[in-house]
């Protein structure tokens, strides 16, 4: 307990719990739509692959708009990002109540564009909650910034028990109050001491243009432009991914030639996209496949997010302790065997229930412990990284229901879909293995600049050389 007052009082715990409220209610608005899609359902017609597609395309939208958020957040003061953040996150809160009818499913899918707005504060909240805090206490930091995971718990406790009551959209609104508890703490407390570069005019307009062609990309793939059926929703982040790194600086697109950025985003995918991916398909998962009641299944959603986000301050502590890559190591072998286990057994529903579990505890910690990795690789950058890294997270988020929903459409089983998360979880234990000597001299505290660039050089040959280097 003396450590942790000690290492909170070491920067600014006043920012860092603005930003923990900012990250928590961001994440609540964010995954709203999961706990909330059964109820949708019985007003909406929808097939399982268009449930898969509405509750993935706010995961999606945060995923690219995390990009432009920390590349925005690279430009200019951290604070007004966020507050920013706040009000566009709110708007389907204010909108949904107020609409005289059921809404379309094309405005539905709109609306979770902007819901996205708020799992993008991951690229704000993260490196504005370290930005006053000494390299050594980094994972600890950072991973109880991200604790905001939390607020996923108030989804499935909250938004289904008003929802019954008052209807869906009503529902909604109960995150208003929420929001504005985060926006009054980061106008008051918010601090960024980050390090800044390039125009924030020009970031400005690159996430308001990503914003706008997300919109228009989401309706596009609704309509079929992309190809009927399951290819558009498919190809839909690879090419809101490609408009995203366009609108980067230039400077800031070196970090995609490095080797390290592609594994580091292959394991945030996993460990960050099998969290916020399951949290907003298990009350779907829930109720078709164990034909457990709405409430009772998002009561077990919150649970589960609930266990995930707490695990993760852990998972950096641990990560502080024996570095991210041993702890990723064994992290990502257990993810794998869970999905594997869960596709080849189908279990009843305590068996389910124990691998899902085992499935968060995993995911959880593997957050924790990603994210202590990246102040050390990519100093002066981890704003950047930590929207590129997070954007990964949130694509690995989307394609966890989109791929759930068309294996069940398709085969009638999960089957097809826990195996697929299985076999990507093991590519990503064996790139972490083969990296590990190289990883290991840079990913303590203790490591210097000297000994990275030279466990570096061997990796250069044939290779662009690193942005930071």
């Amino acid at each position: 307990m003396k450590d942790l007052q000690h290492a909170l009082r070491s920067g600014n715990w006043r920012s860092l719990l603005a930003c923990f409220l900012y990250f928590d209610t961001g994440f609540t608005v964010w995954v709203l739509y999961g706990p909330l899609a059964p109820f949708i359902s019985k007003s909406i017609s929808m097939t399982a692959a268009q449930q898969g597609f509405l509750v993935a395309v706010p995961v999606l939208a945060a995923a690219i708009l995390r990009v432009a958020l920390g590349n925005l957040y690279q430009s200019t003061d951290g604070r007004r990002v966020a507050l920013m953040g706040v009000l566009i996150s709110a708007l389907p809160a204010m909108t949904l109540p107020l609409l005289p009818t059921t809404p379309s499913y094309s405005l539905l899918l709109v609306l979770g564009v902007f819901l996205g707005v708020g799992g993008a504060s991951f690229a704000v909240a993260l490196p504005m909650a370290g930005s006053s805090y000494p390299p050594k206490v980094q994972g600890l930091v950072l991973g109880l910034a991200a604790a905001g995971n939390v607020g996923a718990v108030l989804d499935g406790f909250l938004f289904p028990h008003v929802a019954a009551a008052l209807g869906w959209q009503y529902a909604t609104a109960a995150a208003l109050p929420l929001l504005a508890i985060a926006g009054l703490a980061l106008f008051a407390w918010g601090d960024d001491r980050g390090e800044k570069a390039g125009s924030p005019g020009r970031a400005l307009a690159g996430f308001v243009t990503m914003l706008a062609g997300l919109i228009a990309l989401v309706l596009a793939v609704h309509a079929g432009v992309f190809g009927a059926g399951k290819a558009g929703v498919l190809l839909l982040p690879v090419i809101g991914a490609v408009g995203a790194i366009v609108l980067l600086p230039a400077r800031y697109r070196a970090v995609l030639a490095e080797r390290d950025t592609w594994v580091m985003m292959l394991v945030y995918s996993i460990t960050f996209g099998g969290f916020v991916g399951m949290s907003s398909y298990v009350t779907l998962l829930l109720t078709t496949l164990y034909q457990m009641p709405k409430l009772e299944a998002g009561l077990f959603m919150s649970l589960l997010a609930f266990l995930g986000a707490m695990v993760r301050p852990v998972g950096g502590y641990l990560a502080d302790r024996i570095t991210g890559v041993r702890a990723l190591t064994g992290l990502l072998a257990a993810i794998s065997l869970a999905d594997f286990a869960f596709a080849a057994w189908m279990p009843p529903l305590a068996g389910g229930i124990a691998i899902l579990v085992c499935l968060y505890l995993a995911f959880g910690l593997g957050n924790g412990s990603t994210f202590q990795l990246v102040p050390h690789r990519w100093k002066g950058k981890t704003g950047l990284l930590s929207g590129v890294i997070g954007a990964a997270g949130g694509i690995g988020g989307f394609y966890l229901p989109v791929v759930m929903g068309i294996a069940k459409e398709t085969t009638g089983s999960y089957q097809m879909g826990f195996a697929t998360f299985g076999v990507l979880a093991a590519c990503a234990c064996l790139a972490v293995v083969a990296l590990r000597a190289q990883w290991l001299v840079w990913a303590s505290p203790a490591g210097t600049a000297a000994d990275f660039a030279h466990a570096a050089q061997p990796a250069r040959v044939g290779q662009p050389a690193a942005a930071g280097e």
